[in-house]
């Protein structure tokens, strides 16, 4: 009972320090905006930094505690994107308030998303290991290239759908482009905020962790340790993975919309909706430690800002950047160094211990 009570107090303990750390960055940022002390090039980065992190929240979801390989969430963040680019693109004209318009997008983009993970978690999740992988980077694939050859548009007799160019939509003189295939969506709002990023990752890291210490999220990280064990006790194994997945794949649609609201232009590119964005997204998630919220976070933090703060230094700079790649992976996954950081955090807590006593 006393362990038991003692491992609660320690998972709320870590939650309140991921909370603490985000809320304490974003007053510090707030802080040193209104003194002038942030370049413009560092203030252009604070919402991407919102947007990886939560992507990279979603990623760790789906592979540290469901523990199955998945390449495919930058499709997700795509499908959250764009839904909600093409709603907040359709209501424009309606006279609907803009914040309400946001929040709706924001609902469309989340729930677009959530339907495409269940979807194809359905078949997917039947896979395991590479096998899951590769489908899944094949998922992010296909919905980068069916975007890039959509054209929808839109006049007094509906919407207009094509494949071939925007000439082939047959809209009248009062028609619109919506969809312009490779051209994306273009001239939307830019709405997203340092602070909407921010409540948008605290809201993320809050679902992620009533998931994981729920009695769900305990039969999830049954199954990551041993299908057949879990199986065996009566554990539903396809309704805990779909569940993981499709809480995975929504959340990475959050990302999407923050990200789609941030710019004039959305497009559907190899740089932002990719395979190098799938692997950079698990990139923040291995770094950052499997299992580790914050570190995912931290890890997407120090990643994204890393290479605009050596740009200065030219040839070298992506040196740095692989020798900390380097000094972080070793850190964080060490055996040596772990037993170390564990030693002395317990020590600290022994210290302040006997000094309350």
């Amino acid at each position: 009972m006393k362990t038991g009570i003692k491992n609660m107090k320690k998972e709320v303990r870590g939650q309140l320090i991921t909370y603490g750390l985000v809320i304490g960055v974003f007053i510090i940022v707030q802080v040193m905006l209104s003194l002038g002390m942030i370049s413009n090039l560092m203030q252009g980065l604070l919402v991407p930094l919102c947007t990886y992190s939560i992507v990279a929240v979603a990623l760790n979801l789906c592979v540290g505690y469901l523990g199955e390989l998945s390449l495919g969430h930058a499709g997700f963040m795509c499908v959250g994107a764009f839904s909600s680019a093409f709603f907040t693109k359709c209501t424009m004209t309606t006279g609907l308030n803009e914040n309400v318009r946001f929040f709706l997008a924001l609902l469309v983009g989340t729930l677009t998303a959530a339907l495409f993970g269940y979807l194809i978690g359905i078949p997917v999740l039947r896979l395991r290991g590479d096998y899951l992988a590769i489908v899944t980077l094949a998922f992010g694939e296909i919905i980068k290239n069916v975007i890039n050859v959509l054209y929808i548009g839109r006049d007094s007799a509906g919407f207009h759908f094509g494949m071939k160019d925007e000439t082939s939509l047959g809209l009248g003189e009062d028609g619109e482009v919506l969809v312009n295939g490779a051209k994306g969506i273009m001239r939307t709002p830019h709405q997203s905020t340092f602070t909407i990023g921010v409540i948008l990752l605290l809201i993320s890291l809050f679902v992620c962790f009533q998931l994981v210490n729920s009695r769900s999220g305990r039969a999830i990280m049954a199954i990551r340790d041993n299908r057949i064990a879990a199986e065996s006790v009566g554990i539903p194994i396809t309704k805990y993975k779909l569940l993981a997945f499709t809480i995975s794949a929504a959340i990475a649609g959050i990302g999407g919309v923050l990200y789609a609201h941030n710019l004039s232009t959305l497009t559907a590119q190899p740089a932002n909706f990719g395979y190098n964005m799938s692997i950079m997204i698990l990139v923040f998630v291995v770094l950052g430690g499997m299992g580790s919220f914050r570190g995912s976070v931290i890890a997407a933090v120090l990643l994204t800002m890393l290479p605009e703060i050596l740009r200065g230094l030219a040839d070298y700079r992506m040196l740095i950047y692989a020798i900390v790649l380097i000094a972080m992976m070793l850190f964080n996954w060490s055996p040596k160094l772990i037993e170390f950081r564990k030693k002395f955090i317990a020590d600290v807590f022994k210290k302040k211990e006997k000094e309350a006593a």
